[in-house]
């Protein structure tokens, strides 16, 4: 049988199309081949500066011979064994977990999305017992995200992400974040959960006030719902703190984390309550995959590093560095705006000109790909940058420096 091999572009063997991947994705692909620290390499060996981080995946760098061999012991001992049986990593990734905060189990997944399908479950098995098979909807908030399983997407507020997929899993509402009487006004008993992001990831980066976390206690509180938090971007050390929760005083029941918990690794964690826990029987939920052996050896080990607090006070004084620095570079240019976000998961706003016929902020990511510097997009007009937490200030003035020559070039 006759097969469409992928076709390298003229630009290098680093560039390349025709891959068998589904049309969701872009075209053409950039090939990296190996990565180091903060830096990541190209198959012609060129070399960029990551502010990705995989989209906030890569907690603590590219290549790193720690936890590579960490793998490698737990994967000469032990792969898999299904969640019909356990092992000691689990176990112990498990109990650093629950530690965390006031929680009893934790579900282990693969994803993002798979840890909020969990907690969408836990909160309408919880609300189903305690309130009735009326009380099953889920509030969300406008500009959310929360992942592309027919659950989570339902709860993603963008009808890019999910009209063609319509109808998802009904029940779903949303409101504004930071509306407080918008809140008040839609929340009652009828609702099982509120899931929400402290600070939006793919939605603009928009920040929750400490004023709304508080309305979202007291009300979960009132009407026995169940808040859900969902920290797959902004937990684990992202903020600069082990959960962004913490930056707003917000009470979550659920705590949702995956991105930077396996350092590359797909692994995810659903925290839940005992009040959840003792409502679960045998069989109302599972995973093959999930808590296997060596993504929780990996994550374990990750887990210590990040939440020394010597890392965590490093997080914060480099985010303290960057933000001046994004700050300054702002204010050279008439088409860029203010600096969102906290710790090292930061945006700076673009203002798209009237007379500037291209999607600027496409181009501007386009171009400091081109030129060494690997930058993300949140909302419609944000550039995201989300290092590797252990970048230092000499890889956030190399990367400044070419975010800098980059808006320069477009001479607007």
């Amino acid at each position: 049988m006759a097969e469409d091999k992928p076709t390298l572009c003229c630009k290098g063997k680093a560039r390349t199309y025709n891959v068998p991947f589904p049309k969701n994705y872009n075209p053409e692909f950039l090939i990296f081949e190996k990565g180091e620290g903060v830096y990541l390499y190209d198959l012609d060996g060129k070399k960029y500066i990551d502010f990705g981080a995989g989209i906030a995946v890569n907690s603590l760098g590219h290549g790193r011979e720690d936890l590579a061999e960490t793998a490698y012991e737990q994967m000469k001992k032990l792969t898999h064994t299904s969640n019909l049986f356990t092992s000691e990593p689990a176990i112990i990734l498990a109990a650093k977990l629950v530690s965390l905060g006031n929680f009893a189990a934790v579900h282990f997944g693969n994803s993002g999305t798979e840890a909020n399908e969990a907690a969408i479950k836990y909160a309408r098995l919880y609300s189903c017992n305690k309130k009735g098979n009326n009380s099953h909807k889920i509030l969300a908030m406008e500009s959310g995200f929360h992942g592309r399983t027919m659950g989570a997407l339902a709860c993603t507020h963008n009808p890019l992400y999910k009209t063609s997929f319509e109808p998802l899993v009904p029940g779903a509402e949303f409101v504004p974040l930071n509306d407080i009487d918008a809140l008040t006004k839609k929340l009652d008993s009828s609702f099982a959960a509120v899931i929400v992001e402290v600070i939006q990831g793919e939605g603009g980066l928009n920040m929750m006030t400490k004023e709304y976390a508080k309305a979202l206690n007291t009300l979960c509180q009132k009407h026995d719902v169940i808040l859900i938090a969902d920290e797959i971007q902004t937990g684990i050390g992202r903020t600069g703190w082990p959960f962004a929760c913490s930056i707003v005083d917000l009470e979550p029941d659920i705590i949702s984390l995956a991105k930077p918990l396996g350092g590359g690794l797909p692994i995810s964690a659903t925290l839940i309550p005992e009040k959840i826990n003792n409502c679960i029987k045998v069989g109302e939920h599972g995973t093959t995959f999930g808590g296997g052996p060596v993504t929780c050896a990996v994550a374990g080990h990750i887990l210590d590093i990040i939440f020394n607090p010597f890392f965590l006070e490093n997080v914060r004084k480099n985010s303290e560095y960057l933000i001046k620095k994004l700050k300054e570079t702002s204010a050279k240019f008439n088409f860029t705006g203010e600096v969102l976000g906290t710790g090292l998961l930061l945006g700076l706003k673009i203002n798209q000109p009237k007379e500037y016929e291209k999607d600027l902020i496409k181009e501007i990511i386009v171009k400091c790909e081109e030129n060494g510097l690997i930058i993300l997009k949140s909302g419609k007009n944000v550039i995201r940058i989300t290092p590797p937490l252990i970048i230092e200030e000499k890889h956030i003035d190399e990367g400044i420096e070419i975010l800098t020559k980059t808006l320069e070039s477009f001479g607007i």
